[in-house]
């Protein structure tokens, strides 16, 4: 794809320091917040910047930094966003620093950045359509080699020799985290938002954001349904976690959904793996029921997902009302791929999933529990809730290997232990598009009498 051009305007590859009063068009791929410093020339104020990175062709792009006062670049700063196409009237063309380039700001082939004042420069966004169209399609082209990229699985393997290297990383967006706001000591304000990857070789991996333009921009991300080529991102050991943690810096450039084959791959295999439920257990064990205390009725529960579309945990004190432990087998137990969790049929003798890392060796498979659940109160019932892995081992009381050499009669046994019981169950709900919800199942226990009629007075319906 060529250089997106506008009359006028001169392309990011034909700047120099002799370029005069050049207009330059491109689309914001890259942005940080405002920070300020110390003025030297006037002791006791504070001067103010922030920088951006645009590009114009597949190829090119270049770094874009504001200084000023604070009115102007927080002003700046604000008007703009990342993913905006803009025309930047008569900025500086000046030669970058290598050095200081290279440690805080994205990597470009340019030799030069532009620095835009409030006296001599103007950021408008671009009015022309078709300019615009062309500029959109370059947002999701990375910055990289789209075959330059670590594994999460290789990340993990190499272990504390990538500690404090700059890598690309290809992954998936499995959630985004709840962002969290902190003081420093020096009194400034900060925010802090982790999203959770994964990919063919690791089930879950932090990637953490500091900035609040990276924050927003990854508060919109649709969770399983998103691929992400990041490009720098800063790998370092967190002691705490004892485990590897990427971060995103000034350097990182994060790419939606880049247009890769790779990441074509990836983004089918996220698909295949969420809609298997292959990533539902998992994330089942990693939450703390304890941290669970919202008490909700089925009806609360309903009303709740139809005003966002944020997942949500709750407590509900309800009936089993369909429970097929006599059901065919195929219908409790599913087989799983060991390599990428993706449900298989043994009789294929392959797993499905194209991007299993397995493809080519003999399939080896687990068995899991995979129940389908009905849960009901007074005021409604929630169909179709999964119950699996270890949260139905638990509730059981037996594996899914166990469950197999049980008898017709002990299947109905334990069938009935639950079936029009009263129980406490901890859920996991997904609201879904058009009003549906999905909800997995974390715990269910036979529900003690005094604990729900305390609990069910609380509630108001």
């Amino acid at each position: 794809m060529a250089c997106v051009r506008l009359p006028n305007c001169v392309p990011i590859s034909d700047l120099s320091p002799s370029t005069s009063h050049p207009n330059v068009l491109g689309i914001i791929i890259a942005k940080t917040d405002t920070r300020g410093f110390p003025d030297r020339r006037n002791v006791g104020s504070e001067r103010f910047t922030f920088s951006f990175t645009i590009k114009d062709s597949p190829d090119h792009s270049i770094n874009v930094s504001s200084w000023g006062k604070e009115d102007y670049v927080q002003g700046l700063c604000s008007r703009i966003r990342i993913g905006d196409c803009v025309v930047i009237e008569n900025p500086l063309v000046v030669t970058k620093d290598p050095e200081k380039e290279d440690r805080f700001c994205p990597s470009t082939l340019s030799f030069y950045r532009l620095l835009v004042t409030e006296t001599h420069s103007v950021i408008r966004m671009c009015s022309d359509l078709e300019a615009e169209t062309k500029l959109l399609s370059l947002f999701h082209i990375p910055v990289k080699d789209s075959r330059d990229f670590y594994s999460l699985g290789d990340i993990t393997a190499n272990g504390q020799s990538l500690n404090g290297n700059f890598i690309n990383i290809l992954a998936a967006v499995r959630s985004v985290g709840e962002q969290k706001f902190f003081t420093t000591s020096a009194g400034r304000n900060g925010q802090r938002l982790e999203i959770k990857l994964f990919d063919e070789t690791l089930a879950s991996f932090p990637l953490v954001c500091w900035d609040r333009e990276t924050i927003q921009l990854m508060q919109a991300l649709t969770p399983r349904e998103t691929v992400l080529f990041i490009a720098d991102a800063r790998i370092s050991f967190d002691g705490f976690r004892n485990s590897m943690v990427a971060t995103a810096t000034s350097k990182t450039i994060i790419t939606i959904n880049p247009d890769t084959t790779e990441a074509n791959q990836l983004f089918n295999y996220a698909r295949e793996i969420s809609e298997s439920g292959g990533l539902d257990e998992q994330e089942s064990d990693n939450v703390p029921l304890e941290s669970i205390s919202d008490v909700l009725t089925v009806q609360q529960i309903k009303t709740k997902a139809q005003e966002s579309s944020d997942v949500f945990h709750g407590v509900i004190y309800a009936f089993i009302t369909t429970l097929g432990l006599d059901s065919s087998i195929s219908r409790v137990i599913c087989s799983r791929c060991t390599k990428c969790k993706f449900q298989v049929s043994e009789e294929v003798g392959a797993c499905g999933n194209v991007a299993c890392p397995s493809q080519g060796r003999s399939l080896e498979v687990s068995v899991d529990f995979n129940l389908l659940v009905d849960i009901s109160d007074h005021t409604g019932t929630l169909k179709a809730c999964t119950l699996m892995g270890t949260a139905a081992e638990k509730t059981l009381g037996c594996t899914s290997e166990e469950f197999l050499c049980h008898t017709e009669l002990q299947r109905m046994a334990m069938k009935w232990r639950f079936l029009l019981e009263r129980c406490k169950i901890y859920l996991k709900v997904f609201p879904l598009k058009k009003n549906g919800i999905r909800a997995n199942i974390l715990s269910c226990t036979l529900a003690d009498p005094v604990e729900v009629k305390q609990s069910m007075s609380a509630l108001i319906i």
